[in-house]
């Protein structure tokens, strides 16, 4: 069974890959309870859910198929239905097309280029940013790794504006602090060794 959208399939396949290397990643780590959560249960839990959108876009990929655009023809009208026959031309049999009553229907081809509708820039530009965090977090600290990973994810988009990129990097990472520092009490270095913290 081949699936329907080539692009939720590779989607679903790097976030169960992900969401999996950080789960078990994150078993290395004492994990404490929901009130008292240690170091590695938000990483253990992120995880899961990362790994169960995976499954679920992969699903998806068979199950609900991405919808043929809505411009594309589905029958060509034979001559003599509105049309007047051109003598000259060749007929369609031999060409992939089968004829069925008064419309002509063609036959769908395969796609030789599973992947050639996929967009790179979204897929590279977030799986930089991912990579980024995991190798800088220590050095850096929690906030310019942070900064530094929400300011690649943004430049995923194509166009955007660097005030907007700023903007949401900012945001985001104080959005972090006020969570994960303030709120849930986590012992999580702001500045890391990399800058004298």
């Amino acid at each position: 069974m081949r699936p329907g959208s080539t692009g939720d399939l590779v989607a679903g396949l790097i976030f169960v890959g992900l969401g999996t290397a950080f789960a078990v990643g994150a078993l290395g780590y004492e994990r404490g309870e929901l009130l008292d959560m240690g170091p590695g249960y938000l990483p253990l839990v992120l995880g899961l859910v990362l790994a169960l959108l995976g499954v679920v876009c992969v699903v998806k990929a068979y199950v609900a198929p991405d919808a043929p655009p809505s411009d594309a023809p589905d029958a060509v009208a034979r001559p003599g239905q509105g049309e007047p026959a051109d003598e000259g031309a060749p007929d369609a049999v031999g060409t992939g097309a089968v004829e069925t009553g008064a419309v002509e229907t063609r036959t769908e081809q395969p796609d030789l280029r599973p992947l050639a509708g996929l967009e790179w820039r979204p897929l590279v530009m977030i799986s930089a940013a991912i990579v980024f965090f995991a190798l800088t977090v220590d050095g850096l600290g929690v906030l310019p790794a942070t900064f530094g990973a929400v300011l690649l994810a943004a430049l995923a988009r194509d166009g955007v504006s660097w005030r907007r990129v700023l903007v949401i990097s900012v945001g985001l990472t104080a959005l972090c602090w006020a969570v994960f520092v303030l709120a849930l009490q986590l012992r999580l270095p702001l500045f890391g060794e990399w800058l004298g913290g």
